[in-house]
């Protein structure tokens, strides 16, 4: 080497001592490439080219898994979606607080009523009205409920002291004794009457609404209109409430039955991608079914094969046969062997006992034995499928031991 060169390589050396980035000129790729490979360590100023490749690298990676992560993420949020939150109702009327009294007395059904006792129960009625009218509601409780217990048989005295409960404002014992007359009497409007009113100091507007709308039916008055003109506008506000969130409810659940059928769905993609994949990757090896019979078949076969495969093999044995199978095969192998037959088949294989073999010519005539070749073929990954058929795995195995020639 002359002097001007090497003096020229010296203020080179020179200059990467005082500037080590220098070395980042891709340019200069070679001569790092030259130095590692000596076993010299670069500086981290003069690595920094390399370095900035690395992290590119790492951080695409990152982005792309953090990316994952996130849509991860996102599904788990929308998966958990917020519980739906009811809002309240705004409704209008007053309510009572239920009375927790002790029941009121009863009648016994069981005891026979004579004529008697018809009489001193509409006695003890006649003195039960007139308290009421002179507002003595607790003298007027005394009176009906001796009436009733000298004929329990009676719906209209229950009917009578469940309205006398109402004004005392005793929803639950009104409410008692409206079913009371009720069991008696399925059409009593008192009974309808008084306990859908009791309902509606409950607070109880839907039910409030139906027994009112029945007694209205039975026997209408003024006073049913004025209390549903009060609690119907409740019962509507309520119903309407109610199918709302029975809607928002139901689509909730909907939404939730779709995601878990797209997640199903893209778990069943992912599997088939990387099933995919799988067999590119195998099919892109030497040997092995994956990729098809190793080797291809170079140099086909001349004037193709005496007696003909009818039908032709369309789509043939990627990768040989290029002289065909003239005559083909009944129904045809359409689709051959995807990726042909590297790696060769032994050429001293003879060809004419696979024609001439009775059993093989016959399956070939099996629509199938055809129909699982055709599927082997246009993906050998499906013949894992077809071993446990008696007809087709025989036909396979034979057929891959006549291909593979002498061991």
């Amino acid at each position: 080497m002359d002097a001007s060169n090497l003096n020229q390589l010296k203020q080179f050396i020179e200059q990467c001592k005082s500037n080590p980035s220098i070395l980042n000129d891709p340019s200069l790729s070679f001569f790092r490439d030259y130095i590692q490979s000596l076993g010299a360590k670069l500086p981290p100023s003069a690595d920094s080219h390399g370095d900035s490749k690395s992290r590119s690298f790492v951080v695409e990676e990152s982005d792309e898994e953090m990316d994952g992560e996130k849509g991860n993420a996102g599904d788990e949020v929308e998966e958990e979606e917020e519980e739906i939150v009811e809002s309240d109702i705004e409704l209008e009327g007053e309510i009572v607080e239920p009375d927790n009294d002790p029941s009121q007395k009863m009648g016994d059904a069981s005891v026979e009523v004579t004529e008697e006792s018809r009489d001193a129960s509409q006695t003890a009625k006649a003195k039960a009205m007139e308290a009421i009218s002179e507002g003595n509601f607790e003298e007027a409780i005394e009176s009906l409920t001796e009436a009733i217990l000298l004929n329990p048989t009676s719906a209209i005295m229950y009917g009578t002291r469940a309205s006398v409960y109402i004004k005392m404002k005793k929803p639950n014992a009104a409410i008692r004794d409206a079913n009371a007359a009720l069991e008696i009497n399925p059409d009593s409007a008192k009974g309808y009457k008084s306990r859908g009113m009791a309902r509606a100091m409950l607070g109880q507007w839907e039910e409030a609404v139906k027994d009112l709308h029945v007694a209205s039916k039975l026997d209408y008055d003024d006073e049913i209109k004025a209390v549903l003109k009060k609690v119907e506008p409740n019962a509507h506000r309520i119903d309407e409430h109610r199918r709302k969130y029975e809607r928002l409810h139901k689509e909730r659940e909907e939404r939730k039955i779709e995601r878990e059928r797209q997640r199903r769905r893209a778990e069943a993609q992912a599997a088939y991608e990387k099933a995919k994949k799988q067999e590119q990757s195998s099919s892109s090896r030497p040997g092995g079914m994956p990729g098809g019979f190793p080797g291809g078949m170079p140099g086909g076969f001349p004037g193709g094969m005496p007696g003909g495969f009818p039908g032709g093999m369309p789509g043939g044995f990627p990768g040989g046969m290029p002289a065909g199978m003239s005559g083909g095969m009944p129904g045809g192998m359409p689709g051959g062997f995807p990726g042909g037959m590297p790696g060769g088949v032994p050429g001293n294989v003879d060809f004419s006992k696979i024609l001439n073999d009775p059993e093989m010519m016959a399956a070939f005539s099996d629509p199938e034995v055809m129909a699982a070749l055709q599927d082997v073929m246009k993906n050998p990954a499906n013949l894992e499928k077809h071993q446990a058929n008696p007809k087709v795995a025989p036909i396979i195995a034979k057929m891959m031991n006549k291909f593979a020639g002498p061991k």
